[in-house]
């Protein structure tokens, strides 16, 4: 008797640098399971088409906090059903799953296990299919060389799923074989991450020999992880309610095109009008009053962190596709509306008005200009950074706290600085706006030496 040779299960992942995220999409040949989707589906989309396999379950995790799903969305258009823990609290129809249900995919079996730590009610989804080597989908659960977070439920809550979090991954290397690959959702840059992890791949059995969750006893674990906690993005508050209502498939289509005065009415109303090209070019040449969040850095992580809840956001570019890409990184943190944007070259934006400038310099400069006068020097990394070393009288702000602690900033010319140049260029734009008198240090902080 003949038959088709059987396709090994194929697992496809797609990352998302910007908010330190995996999602996977898996498959036997015929059918597949899509794993925690972004809200930008299409991505999905594309690969079940490439792959030419339909889609009949889409599984969460948990409730994610650091961005907007898109795994309603994509069950909806697909028909695929679509798991959600039976205890979270959600508000649409889904295929409630609990601790040690199995799911049959096509020829892959996927188990639930109930991984609490990062949220109480999270799940892993562990996969495995004939002569296959296991794999384990982790979530926010056990990462690599790490695990994530414990305390994004709020402080009274934070010590339980610390210990929660050990048992969880014990529970996983005691349930699954050596050889399981571990394929975490956060961990590549994410806040989601307690601490900062290492590697591009994993499995059970280096997880035991280099884990800390796995080799030190759970009250050092627990010791050390809390800590090692430090800030995560304020946009984190609005992500979890968004999930448990139903998040919709984005709307994607280029916003309304504003003129120049257009961008001066916005501009002189208060609203956010944000320059995405880089911040030498932004330093050069800019438009007065606006931002600058460039688009090759941590774009939505830090206008999300940022920008109040609910301001009205207009867009510059140099090109629509610069655009397109920034409106695409949004949607994935539900900022869905975009009030207006603008492409071309600055001096189009500028309403026949002098472009505004702010010099740029390195840490060598700084240390020559302390010599002849005084300056301020402003350090907006993150407290964890500023413990581990900083610049003698220098002021600290956080970026994150720098609107609301502008007038802590010392009059005078101010040299402003983080690790590498992407938040002090965000720091100085908004300085500049302020119209205080900015130096920009695009430099890396280990030549403050």
């Amino acid at each position: 008797m003949t038959g088709r040779t059987q396709q090994a299960m194929e697992i496809l992942t797609i990352d998302t640098p910007s908010l330190g995220d995996r999602s996977y999409l898996v498959h036997d040949g015929q059918v597949a399971f899509a794993v925690d989707p972004q809200r930008d589906i299409d991505r999905m989309l594309t690969l079940l088409e490439d792959r030419g396999v339909r889609l009949s379950a889409v599984f969460e995790t948990h409730i994610h906090n650091d961005y907007v799903t898109g795994g309603l969305a994509l069950s909806r258009l697909t028909g695929a059903s679509y798991h959600v823990n039976a205890e979270d609290p959600v508000s649409f129809e889904r295929t409630p799953i609990s601790d040690g249900d199995v799911v049959e995919v096509g020829t892959i079996r996927v188990r639930a296990l109930a991984t609490p730590g990062h949220t109480f009610t999270h799940l892993s989804y562990a996969a495995t299919r004939g002569g296959d080597s296991p794999v384990v989908f982790t979530g926010g659960s056990l990462l690599f060389g790490s695990t994530g977070r414990p305390d994004l439920l709020g402080p009274e809550h934070t010590e339980d799923l610390a210990h929660a979090q050990h048992a969880s991954a014990h529970r996983l290397a005691a349930e699954l074989p050596d050889d399981t690959r571990v394929l975490p959702t956060h961990g590549f840059g994410s806040f989601c991450s307690a601490t900062p992890t290492s590697g591009d791949a994993s499995t059970i059995g280096h997880e035991k020999r280099v884990n800390p969750a796995l080799t030190v006893d759970e009250r050092s674990y627990v010791e050390s992880l809390l800590a090692g906690l430090d800030v995560y993005p304020a946009y984190y508050a609005h992500m979890a309610p968004a999930n448990l209502a139903g998040p919709s498939e984005p709307d994607l289509t280029p916003p309304h095109r504003a003129d120049s005065a257009e961008l001066r009415r916005r501009i002189d109303a208060g609203e956010w009008v944000v320059d995405l090209r880089t911040r030498t070019a932004f330093a050069a040449g800019h438009v007065a009053g606006t931002l600058n969040f460039g688009i090759d850095g941590g774009f939505a992580t830090y206008l999300g962190w940022l920008l109040p809840w609910g301001t009205p956001l207009t867009l510059l570019g140099e090109t629509p596709e610069q655009i397109a890409e920034a409106q695409r990184e949004l949607v994935r943190i539900g900022i869905d509306r975009l009030e207006a944007a603008a492409t071309g070259n600055v001096r189009e934006w500028a309403f026949g008005g002098e472009l505004r400038s702010f010099e740029t310099a390195c840490f060598a400069d700084l240390a020559q200009v302390r010599h002849h006068r005084r300056v301020v020097v402003l350090d907006v990394r993150r407290r964890s950074e500023w413990d581990s070393g900083h610049l003698d009288d220098a002021v600290h702000i956080p970026l994150h706290e720098l609107l609301e602690r502008m007038d802590e900033i010392p009059a005078g010319e101010v040299w402003v600085h983080c690790k590498s140049g992407y938040r002090a260029a965000i720091a100085a734009s908004l300085l500049a706006a302020a119209g205080r008198h900015v130096v920009s240090i695009n430099d890396d902080f280990a030549a403050a030496a």
